[in-house]
């Protein structure tokens, strides 16, 4: 295994993906704990995809983890929450699977409301339960907007043309606003094409983005998002000062020898 900086987001590549899901269950469990004690609560949110579910796996198993741990989603398909294509399917499945969290702090998207419908709704409990505001900042002043809601940890894939969550290349979502929250997707270019998507916006606001890529199909991915910040490669544009990526030596960026 070996870390690099670059620029200012910190990069580990480990030897497989094992190792991979090992660091991150590690590292989120690490970033929850701190959450807890500063907070009395941590707020995670989730993504699909092929990468993420032996990490969910491995934190799921940790118990003494999960208090006081909230659910949510960055994204989902517009799909029942038994489909196979859900992302709160794979998160029941794996993360969710030992009971340690209780129904009532899972905060799925309604997948099946559709795109619109379901964001809206989704934006709404979001706001609702997830504060935009440090404590002790001030609030705006003459009731301005409070800017997005501050979730601690928001688990990420990398998909081969460097989107993340549901925000595609040169996607209009992309240009949403500060103010956005969660957003309804259609015309997506993968299957399914209807999803909802938490905005990046949001995802800018987090105070860490875990990004988790494994495979060479992903190499060229992680390359372009680690360059010039792009609407191309919307993985480019998270704020990368809070953004942890945790990739296996075949999705590795050159670096220095072990």
């Amino acid at each position: 295994m070996h870390a690099q900086a670059v620029g200012v987001t910190r990069l580990t590549a480990c030897s497989d993906a094992e190792s991979v899901a090992q660091r991150a269950a590690a590292h989120i469990a690490r970033q929850l704990r701190s959450a807890r004690e500063q907070r009395g609560v941590a707020h995670l949110a989730l993504s699909g995809g092929t990468t993420p579910g032996r990490t969910y796996e491995l934190l799921g198993g940790e118990r003494r983890e999960l208090e006081a741990v909230e659910v949510w989603f960055a994204d989902e398909r517009c799909v029942p929450p038994e489909d196979p294509e859900s992302n709160y399917r794979l998160a029941s499945e794996t993360l969710l699977a030992g009971g340690a969290i209780p129904a009532r702090l899972v905060h799925r998207m309604h997948g099946e409301a559709g795109p619109e419908e379901g964001a809206r709704r989704y934006a709404e409990e979001l706001v609702r339960r997830v504060p935009a505001h440090e404590l002790g900042t001030p609030v705006p002043a003459g009731g301005g907007p409070a800017g997005p809601p501050l979730l601690d940890v928001i688990v990420l894939g990398i998909g081969p043309d460097g989107h993340v969550a549901s925000l595609f290349p040169s996607a209009a979502t992309l240009d949403a606003g500060g103010q956005a929250v969660c957003l309804g997707v259609t015309g997506a270019p993968k299957p399914p094409p209807e999803r909802i998507t938490l905005s990046l916006a949001v995802l800018r606001a987090a105070r860490e983005c875990v990004l988790l890529a494994t495979g060479a199909s992903k190499a060229d991915a992680v390359a372009a998002m680690l360059a010039q910040p792009s609407r191309h490669v919307p993985a480019s544009l998270l704020r990368r000062e809070r953004l942890t990526v945790l990739v296996d030596d075949a999705a590795a960026p050159p670096g220095p020898p072990r």
